[in-house]
């Protein structure tokens, strides 16, 4: 299977549905990018414990200091 996307401004881009579905990616589903000369291979990866823990302490901790219409008007235009 091909199948052909376009990155965004922001170096971003959408997983085609028919590579979601042959991989059986879902969102919040990790992937993992290997290359190899000039060739890519995505697949399906498990979450290392690492990453989840520190989305748990961004999620419960770091963002309380940002919760304030006062942050919101500061912070505004990043």
């Amino acid at each position: 299977m091909t199948a052909v996307t376009r990155l965004t401004t922001k170096h971003q881009t959408t997983i085609p549905v028919e590579v979601r579905r042959a991989l059986k990616l879902q969102a919040g589903d990790h992937v993992e990018f290997s290359v190899e000369g000039g060739t890519v291979t995505l697949r399906k990866a498990e979450p290392r414990p690492s990453d989840d823990l520190v989305f748990r302490l961004i999620q419960t901790h770091a963002m309380r200091d940002w919760d304030t219409p006062e942050d919101d008007e500061a912070f505004r235009d990043l």
